[in-house]
């Protein structure tokens, strides 16, 4: 596809000026020339190539492009009949394909950029249903070249990554606040930082932020890492995935293969599409991977995987895509796979964000992060939250371009509003204007919501971690925090990365599992894939990293492949959700519901003040066909995580008294370049354990004068590890905290960064201070509400149901005993 005509447009920076609708040649004589029609369904791909006129299963026509600008080729069903009809713009002088759509019903949308007079084929093909017509409709878009006053394009300035020491998480609240591109790629003591302009380089010297550059010209490895793509994919017949693939995929393609693993494996492979389309139309397409698959009331424990919240975060959607094969082929080929497959469903969402990987997966490698750089859209589509003056064109080329929209993975209803997320509309962790106000992530939350999804992983890009709730330090860890780690770190162990809770890099607040676990219960899990760039040379970010290969950090350990098998065996552990065991009739219909309102955080504005937090309904409502006699149903525990209690522990003894510090003698010299300079004060300080004393934490603490001095604070233990470290810049005082700290010798060292007047020093003063650990919290235990109905509908029994993680609970004869169960129950008798 390299030399495609759209290869050849650079209209990236560019916003629609005017669209025109047209008339489309009759493709037979008499029909209507915007109806396609086709008298039988063939299953075969409709991008692959032009097909002949009279090919069987499709319809053509052909056209001339009236602009430099924007094609758009949509299909919507004819009088009421669905079916699925994809369809294909190719060039006619080189048969490429310039853009494509293959979803699973005919509400398609293919879009890209042609030149004014290049002659076009527009190809519809039936797939598959019974509909012999579809709607077509062609638009043209006129563009022109914008960003200036005069209409000029604006001159590129070049985008670097830096690494920023951030080796506190006020430091790293500090950074997320300046509006830069603040990657997901960093660790205890700093994160990487994409600088687009000089504006953003001037930004993070003005806030004072060490920094060290990672890479120097981004745009420029954007175009050697397509190149590297190509040549790869040119000299590879098959690589080690389990579809072979050699390249990145395009969206059509995404969808095109889900519908033929259905096609092909129609006892395990369902295709569905989700309940919303995108801001601009497309359906969001995955599959489930079960047996018996259509049956989706069978009960089993639910796994679900996705990728691609975030556009340009193409290996995501790979991986994701992967192992949906994994599991295809597997159930054929490998024992213990189909064993894992019997026991579970397995629900598959490559593409989260359609709309906003098809502008990224599109565009050209530019790579330099301006506001035109369409490769690097992070964000979906959604144009309401925008100014008037950046609200007009589409999504693909408009005056806001790739800054518009919302970023999904800041939209959930978890600790919406709060820290970790931009509150303006151009930030790319922009939150949107209320918790689930975006259709991907309704999608989401509908699934969650309707299933029982005892385990949920959301992938990304690019900081090879693996993240666990909660995302704000503030919000303590789960009760099931021991367990919540010991399973990340089984991931972890397979694929290399860090194993950490999400707040751990940054605070983040409105994501996916931060909604999913809290209100249902269900481990979530958010992979960061690791690679070299959003997406990375293929050969290393996704064939190297899914199947553990050099120079992956999962080499020889399995890989994301066996981090994914691990999930899916938690996911067939008993231990790991709660099972309803009891009987009832064949065909009756047990539903489990619950209703509750949970609060997002205060919610920040945009002059730093916050309102109160907005209380968000959600609705638990899954389903269990009985197939009569005895029944198990897997499900998440019956109380909310969000309700169960917080992590802690109860002191074994009192905390150890605090003391001053004294400052040495002398004032060392100003010192800009620690720790390569030793250069500062010192001392030592010794911490008690138990049985003496139970510390929850200590802090050592030093304050000073005047903003305009700079005292930075490191702590080392015996052993020379540094264990925690304070550097900010405009306070007047440094604290460097360490939870639960070993018993032993500590050594802190002050160094004088800078000081308002060198000639007249402000120094220092301090002291150590202990707290005791914070107890556990314990919330109320929830209930599911059980009922059941007959066949014919008619609700015959109901029940309170309470279920533990681990737990086994028999609901007896619920549809026939109900009353008489539950007052057994609760009697701890029989009655």
């Amino acid at each position: 596809m390299g030399n495609s005509p759209r290869r050849l447009v650079l209209l990236a920076s560019a916003v629609a000026l005017a669209g025109t609708f047209v008339a489309l040649p009759s493709g037979t004589a008499g029909a209507a020339q915007n109806v396609l029609r086709a008298d039988k369904s063939v299953a075969r791909s409709c991008f692959a190539k032009v097909l002949p006129k009279g090919t069987s299963g499709t319809d053509r026509r052909e056209l001339t492009s009236t602009v430099d600008g924007l094609v758009q080729a949509r299909l919507q069903p004819a009088q009421g009949a669905e079916g699925d009809w994809d369809v294909a713009v190719f060039d006619k002088a080189t048969g490429a394909v310039v853009a494509a759509s293959a979803a699973l019903r005919s509400h398609e949308l293919a879009e890209s950029f042609v030149k004014k007079g290049q002659e076009l084929v527009v190809q519809g093909c039936r797939y598959g249903g019974s509909a012999r017509q579809a709607q077509l409709g062609v638009d043209f878009l006129a563009l022109t070249p914008q960003g200036t006053p005069t209409g000029a394009a604006p001159a590129v300035q070049r985008a670097e990554l830096v690494r920023v020491e951030t080796p506190t998480r006020a430091d790293k609240g500090k950074l997320t606040a300046l509006g830069l591109d603040v990657t997901e790629k960093g660790d205890a003591t700093g994160v990487e930082v994409v600088l687009a302009d000089d504006a953003d380089r001037k930004t993070l010297k003005d806030s004072g932020f060490k920094s060290k550059v990672i890479e120097a010209d981004l745009s420029a490895k954007s175009i050697r890492d397509a190149k590297i793509d190509r040549e790869f994919a040119a000299k590879t017949a098959a690589t080690a995935l389990p579809s072979g693939r050699t390249g990145y995929r395009h969206l059509y393609e995404y969808n095109y293969e889900l519908k033929e693993l259905a096609r092909k494996n129609p006892n395990l492979v369902s295709a569905f599409t989700m309940p919303e389309s995108t801001w601009e139309g497309r359906d969001v397409v995955g599959v489930e991977i079960a047996t018996d698959v259509k049956n989706v009331t069978d009960g089993k424990p639910v796994n679900f995987t996705m990728g691609v919240h975030h556009a340009r975060e193409w290996p995501a959607g790979e991986h994701v895509i992967e192992w949906a094969y994994e599991l295809v082929n597997g159930y054929s080929r490998d024992a213990a796979i189909r064993g894992l497959v019997s026991k579970t469903r397995n629900i598959v969402v490559p593409i989260i964000n359609p709309d906003g990987f098809e502008i990224s997966r599109e565009a050209e490698p530019k790579g330099d992060f301006t506001r035109f750089d369409y490769e690097m859209k992070r964000k979906n589509c959604n144009v309401n939250d925008s100014p008037p003056q950046f609200a007009t064109g589409v999504c693909k080329a408009n005056p806001g371009g790739r800054l518009r929209g919302t970023d999904p993975n800041r939209n959930y209803g978890g600790f919406w509003g709060g820290a970790g997320a931009e509150l303006a509309w151009s930030g790319d962790t922009f939150r949107g204007s209320a918790p689930f106000s975006e259709p991907e992530v309704r999608n989401v939350r509908s699934i969650v919501s309707s299933r029982q999804v005892t385990n949920l992983m959301t992938m990304h890009t690019v900081a090879a971690l693996v993240l666990r709730p909660p995302g704000v330090a503030d919000i303590r860890p789960p009760l099931e925090e021991p367990q919540y780690k010991a399973l990340g770190d089984k991931l972890a162990s397979r694929n290399g990365y860090t194993s950490e809770p999400s707040w751990a890099l940054y605070d983040t607040t409105g994501t996916t599992e931060d909604w999913s676990y809290w209100a249902t219960g269900g481990w979530g899990f958010t992979i960061e894939v690791g690679g070299n760039g959003f997406h990375g040379p293929y050969a290393d970010s996704v064939v190297a990293e899914y199947a553990g290969l050099a120079p992956a950090a999962g080499a020889g350990k399995g890989g994301n492949r066996q981090a994914f098998l691990d999930m899916l065996g938690n996911a067939a552990d008993p231990q790991q959700h709660s099972t309803l065991i009891g009987s009832a009739p064949k065909g009756y219909q047990l539903k489990l519901h619950k209703t509750f309102q949970t609060p997002t955080s205060p919610v920040i504005q945009p002059d730093g003040s916050t309102k109160p937090p907005i209380y968000i309904t959600d609705d638990l409502n899954s389903k269990f066909t009985a197939t009569g006699g005895r029944f198990a149903w897997s499900v998440n525990p019956s109380t909310r995580p969000y309700v169960a209690g917080r992590y802690g522990r109860d002191p074994q003894g009192p905390a150890q008294q605090g003391f001053a510090v004294t400052n040495p003698a002398g004032v060392p010299p100003i010192n800009q370049n620690y720790p390569e300079d030793p250069a500062g004060d010192s001392f030592t300080f010794h911490v008690d354990g138990l049985p003496k004393v139970d510390n929850g934490k200590f802090s050592v603490n030093i304050n000073w004068a005047n903003t305009a001095t700079d005292w930075d604070l490191f702590i080392y233990d015996a052993a020379g590890n540094l264990v925690s470290s304070s550097a900010n810049g405009g306070t007047t005082s440094e604290h460097a905290v360490l939870f639960d700290p070993p018993a032993g010798d500590y050594k802190a060292v002050v160094v004088n960064y800078d000081q308002a007047n060198p000639a007249a020093v402000d120094d220092w003063a301090g002291d150590v201070s202990f707290s005791s650990p914070i107890p556990p919290t314990y919330g109320t235990k929830e209930a599911y509400q059980l009922t059941c109905s007959s066949p014919n509908g008619k609700l015959v029994g109901v029940a309170d149901v309470y279920a533990d993680r681990g737990q086994t609970v028999d609901v007896g004869e619920v549809c026939t005993r109900s009353a008489h169960a539950q007052k057994q129950r609760a009697s701890g008798g029989v009655r």
